[in-house]
C-alpha cells in the first residue's frame, strides 16, 4: 500500500528554519523512457523521517474516542502510555479518561464481546483483579481495545457492538484511584500484556471550539548505536517566527525501556495546528527539531543522538 505523506528537507541540528518555509510533497518518480498515462494515478514518494526533518500522514485513526462530550473525552496527561508518573507508578499500558462515576463508555469500533466480567483470573495482565470489571472487544485484523476499571457492564461475550454503542459505564474497579476508563489497544495475541499499542496514535484526534481536528506528534528518539533512549521532551508551539516566545510548553518523557518496542518511543495528542519545536538535552548536549503538526495529521520525527 503506497503512502501518501508530506515531508521537509534534513537541517542541521539547532538550526532555525526559515518562517516562511512550507511543508513540501517530494517530486513523484517517473521513468524518462515511457511518458506516464494520462489516466494513472500520481505516484508520491514516501517520507522517510530518517532523512528528513519531520513527515506528515494521515496516520491511522480508526477508533472513536470510548467517552463522547459533552463528558471529558481527553486523555490525562499526567499519566500517559508508558509512563510511570515521575516512577511512583508501573508503566503504564494503556491511557486514562478522567470522569465521574456511570458516566457511558462507548465502543470504539465495530467488534465482538471476548470478554466481559470482573477479571478474577490473571489473563489480560499478571495480576488478579487489577482491571476490575473488564470488557474485551475484538475488531477487525486482530486488533483488540479494552475498557477497564466499569461500574457496570452492558454487554455479554458473543455480543456484536456498533461503534458509538454504550457497552459499560465508568467506574473505580480493580486497582484504580479515582474514577476513570482505563483504555488500551492491543494487536495480535491480546492476552499479551506487553502487545499493547499506544492509543494515541489510534484514536481519532479531538477537535476544537472551532470544530478543527487537533494534530498528533509521534517520536523516536533513539542513540545511533543503542536504540531508542529514555528522555525528557520539550514541546513547546510557536505562534509565528521561531524567535518569538513560545504560546504554550508541553514536557513528555519517552517510553520506559520494557515498552519501547515499535516505531515509536513517544507521542502526544492533542496539539493545535501550528509550528513546534522539539527539545532535549542528553550529555550536555542540546538536540531540537522544529516540526509543523495540521489539523487532523500525524507528524513523525526522528532524533538521532550521538
Amino acid at each position: 500500500m503506497l503512502i501518501i505523506a508530506s515531508c521537509v528537507p534534513a537541517q542541521n541540528v539547532g538550526a532555525l528554519p526559515d518562517a516562511t518555509s512550507t511543508v513540501i510533497v517530494l517530486p513523484e518518480a517517473r521513468a524518462t523512457s515511457v511518458p506516464p498515462s494520462p489516466t494513472s494515478e500520481p505516484t508520491k514518494i514516501p517520507c522517510d523521517p530518517l532523512v528528513v526533518d519531520y513527515c506528515i500522514t494521515d496516520g491511522h485513526f480508526i477508533l472513536q474516542r470510548p467517552i463522547q462530550p459533552p463528558n471529558n473525552d481527553s486523555v490525562d496527561v499526567t499519566y500517559r502510555y508508558a509512563s510511570t508518573e515521575n516512577g511512583t507508578r508501573e508503566p503504564h499500558h494503556g491511557v486514562e479518561f478522567l470522569n465521574k462515576f456511570g458516566t457511558p463508555v462507548q465502543a470504539a469500533a465495530n467488534g465482538v464481546v471476548v470478554f466481559a466480567d470482573p477479571d478474577t483470573e490473571a489473563v489480560y495482565s499478571p495480576w488478579v483483579n487489577f482491571y476490575g470489571n473488564l470488557i474485551v472487544l475484538k475488531h477487525d485484523d486482530d486488533l483488540y481495545t479494552l475498557y477497564a476499571h466499569l461500574s457496570k457492564i452492558d454487554v455479554q461475550v458473543g455480543d456484536a457492538v456498533l461503534v458509538g454503542q454504550q457497552i459499560g459505564e465508568v467506574g473505580q474497579s480493580g486497582v484504580a484511584t479515582g474514577s476513570h476508563l482505563h483504555f488500551e489497544v492491543r494487536r495480535s495475541d491480546v492476552t499479551d500484556y506487553f502487545a499493547t499499542q499506544n492509543p494515541e496514535l489510534w484514536l481519532a484526534p479531538k477537535r476544537d471550539e472551532r470544530n478543527l481536528q487537533y494534530g498528533t506528534l509521534m517520536l523516536s528518539i533513539v542513540d545511533a548505536k543503542a536504540g531508542h533512549l529514555f528522555a525528557e521532551v520539550t514541546i513547546a508551539r510557536y505562534p509565528g517566527l521561531a524567535t518569538d516566545k513560545p504560546e504554550k510548553t508541553f514536557y513528555l518523557d519517552t517510553y520506559v525501556d520494557e515498552m519501547a518496542k515499535g516505531d515509536e518511543n513517544a507521542a502526544m495528542s492533542g496539539l493545535k495546528a501550528g509550528r513546534y519545536r522539539i527539545a532535549l538535552k542528553l550529555n550536555g548536549q542540546l538536540y531540537e527539531r522544529w516540526v509543523e503538526v495540521q489539523s487532523g495529521k500525524l507528524t513523525q520525527a526522528v532524533i538521532v543522538v550521538k
